[in-house]
C-alpha cells in the first residue's frame, strides 16, 4: 500500500482520481484547522479581535515563502474565483473595453466577464488554442492576435480546468508588459503542482487555490498583486475593513478590504503552514515527480486505447499531476463517468470542452499504480462492450 495514503481522509472504498476538482486534506492538516476553530470558539473576540492579526501574519509569512513573494502583496481570500471577481469588478470598464482570454478557461470565471459584459458593455475577446497544442511560441501569437488598442487587461489559466494543459503565461506575462496590458492570472490549480516565483514571474495579479494541489482546508487561497496596482482594486464586500475607523487591526489597505467583510472563520488560511509543512516533511517534490510518471505513463496508455493523440501536442511539460485524454466521440462519453463511479467506484470526471470529451485523471501522493492499473481495466470493458 502507498504509504501516504492512511494520512488521508478519503473513503477507501472509492478509487479517488479527482483530486483537481476539490482537492484532499491530510490528517494532519485537518486537525490543526479544527484546532485552530476549537481556540476561535474558546474566546472569540480573544481570537478574532486581538490574536488575529499575528496569526495572518505568520500564515502569510510562510505562504509567500512557499510562492516566492513577499507578504505585503498577498491577501487570503476563499478562492480563486473570488480573486478573479475582485480584480474584474476593480476596473472601470466602458462600452467596448476588451478582455483578452482564451477558449479553455474555466466556466466559473467566464461568467464573471460575460456578467460584466451586461452591466458594462465590455466585450470578452475569446481566443481559439486548439487542441493538440502547438509550440508555445505560437499559442502566444495565436492569443495575442486578439490583442487591439481596446485591450484592458489579458485574463488566462496557468493550469487549464477543462484540458488540463499549463498555458506559457510567463511569455504572455512579459509580452504584455512590453505593451503596458496588465495580466490576471488564474492559477487555481498551480500551487502545489508548480513551484511557483510569483515575482519573478511579474504577473500583475495572480490568484490561486490553497485548498487544491497545497492540499489545506476548503476555503483557503489568495490574490497576490503587484504594488503598483494595490490602491486600484476595491472591496468586493464593504465592511469594516474599508475606510479609516477599521477596528479590527491590518497590516495594509488591501489586506484590510478584502480579509476583514464581516463574522467568519479565519482557522483554513490559520492551517495553510501546517499544510505546507505536511508537504516538506514528506519531500514533496519526490512525490509529485513519482506522481507525474504514473499520469503520464497512464495518459499514454489511453491513448492506446482509444488511438487518439495527445492534448499536449509539442508541448514538454503540458501537465504535472492532472492531465487530459481525449475520447472518441462514438463511445458515449456522456454516459462514462457515471459508469466509472457505479460499476467501480472511480470517481474521475469527464468533462465536454467544446465539441471533444477528456477524462481527466489526478493523481496525488496518495494515489497507487493500482488506483491507476484499475482506471485502466475498466476503460478496456467499457470500450469492450461498446
Amino acid at each position: 500500500m502507498n504509504a501516504l495514503r492512511p494520512l488521508f481522509a478519503l473513503d477507501p472504498e472509492v478509487t479517488f482520481l479527482n483530486h483537481g476538482s476539490f482537492g484532499a486534506t491530510p490528517r494532519e492538516v485537518l486537525d490543526d484547522y479544527q484546532e485552530w476553530q476549537r481556540r476561535l470558539e474558546t474566546q472569540p473576540v480573544q481570537f478574532l479581535v486581538r490574536e488575529s492579526l499575528e496569526n495572518f501574519r505568520t500564515a502569510r509569512r510562510t505562504l509567500a515563502d512557499y510562492l516566492g513573494t513577499t507578504a505585503d502583496d498577498l491577501v487570503f481570500i476563499p478562492n480563486a474565483t473570488f480573486g478573479v471577481n475582485v480584480v474584474a469588478r476593480s476596473f472601470d470598464f466602458q462600452p467596448g473595453d476588451e478582455v483578452l482570454t482564451s477558449n479553455q478557461e474555466y466556466g466559473a470565471c467566464e461568467n464573471v466577464w460575460h456578467f460584466l459584459s451586461q452591466k458594462t458593455g465590455l466585450k470578452l475577446v475569446s481566443q481559439n488554442i486548439p487542441l493538440p497544442l502547438p509550440a508555445e511560441d505560437e499559442i502566444v501569437e495565436m492569443l495575442w492576435a486578439g490583442v487591439s488598442e481596446r485591450t484592458r487587461l489579458i485574463f488566462l489559466s496557468h493550469i487549464t480546468s477543462p484540458t488540463a494543459v499549463r498555458l506559457p503565461v510567463e511569455k504572455v506575462i512579459q509580452r504584455a508588459r512590453e505593451a503596458g496590458i496588465p495580466v490576471l492570472v488564474d492559477g487555481a490549480h498551480a500551487p502545489g503542482q508548480i513551484k511557483l516565483d510569483l515575482s519573478k514571474m511579474g504577473a500583475d495579479f495572480y490568484t490561486g487555490n490553497c485548498h487544491k494541489w497545497m492540499m489545506a482546508p476548503k476555503g483557503s487561497a489568495f490574490l497576490h498583486i503587484r504594488p503598483e496596482y494595490q490602491d486600484f482594486i476595491q472591496p468586493l464586500v464593504v465592511s469594516w475593513g474599508w475606510g479609516e475607523n477599521c477596528p479590527y487591526p491590518s497590516d495594509n489597505r488591501l489586506q484590510a478590504i478584502l480579509e476583514w467583510w464581516g463574522t467568519k472563520d479565519p482557522a483554513a488560511y490559520f492551517s495553510v503552514p501546517a499544510a505546507i509543512r505536511f508537504q516538506e516533511k514528506h519531500h514533496w517534490d519526490d512525490v509529485r515527480a513519482t506522481c507525474q510518471a504514473m499520469l503520464a505513463e497512464t495518459l499514454s496508455k489511453i491513448q492506446a486505447l482509444t488511438g487518439l493523440p495527445s492534448p499536449y501536442g509539442e508541448i514538454k511539460n503540458g501537465f504535472v499531476q492532472v492531465g487530459g485524454a481525449l475520447l472518441p466521440p462514438d463511445c458515449q462519453p456522456e454516459g462514462l463517468q457515471v459508469w466509472l463511479y457505479e460499476k467501480y467506484q472511480i470517481e474521475i470526471p469527464v468533462i465536454q470542452w467544446q465539441d471533444r470529451w477528456l477524462i481527466r485523471p489526478s493523481v496525488q501522493g496518495y494515489n497507487t499504480q493500482e488506483d491507476l492499473d484499475l482506471l485502466l481495466e475498466a476503460l478496456e470493458e467499457y470500450f469492450r462492450q461498446l
